[in-house]
């Protein structure tokens, strides 16, 4: 089921690329309140820009932060101020997991570039116990909810942008370099595989 005509996405991403806006960022204070007041290591999964690692690095002792990503994860190195106590490393998140335990674990926009059930399984072989794992993830619409969903989230998205850049055009930031890749998984799947592997899991639309 396509919503728009393929002018019309091309239309969407001309504005959007003249009013971008960070939708990852948008989930960073929802994060923050998943987790404890303070806690000790970290770990951010597809860090980026690096400014959700910089935000942890607020409540924690230290900040592991992993992306694929060279071009990207050197621009984040350059934005650390002095002392904060995060570390930026280029790192395949399946092959070269970082050794932990960690008392958080964080995952925005990325598992759905890994495949699903090893992730997960590392994330829970990697997190310390009573830590906190917090991912948020893409899924491929399959039902009418799903398509409805999406349909009123392109006005929204839109008008986001115009709002956050004050009616103003922008450029738009240095951007990721690495191949991305659409969700292929839809809710239901994941929420049949994460309750497999992570017993307990809660899982919820945002």
């Amino acid at each position: 089921m396509k919503i728009l005509s393929p002018r019309a996405l091309r239309a969407l991403g001309r504005f959007n690329a003249a009013y971008p806006w960070d939708h990852n960022a948008h989930y960073h204070r929802w994060i923050l309140r998943q987790l404890p007041r303070r806690f000790g290591l970290a770990l951010d999964v597809g860090s980026g820009s690096g400014d959700l690692a910089r935000l942890l690095s607020g409540r924690a002792d230290a900040v592991q932060a992993v992306d694929s990503d060279p071009v990207i994860t050197a621009q984040a190195q350059k934005l650390i101020p002095s002392g904060l106590p995060v570390t930026f490393s280029v790192t395949d998140a399946i092959a070269d997991f970082p050794a932990g335990p960690y008392d958080v674990i964080t995952c925005v926009a990325t598992i759905h570039h890994l495949p699903f059930a090893q992730a997960l399984i590392r994330f829970r072989r990697h997190l310390a116990p009573g830590g906190t794992l917090v991912i948020v993830g893409l899924c491929r619409a399959e039902t009418t909810v799903d398509h409805l969903l999406g349909a009123v989230a392109i006005p929204t998205n839109a008008a986001m942008g115009w709002l956050k850049n004050k009616g103003r055009p922008s450029p738009r930031p240095v951007s990721m370099t690495a191949p991305t890749r659409s969700a292929d998984m839809t809710f239901n799947e994941i929420i049949r595989e994460a309750r497999d592997i992570l017993p307990g899991a809660r899982l919820r639309r945002r």
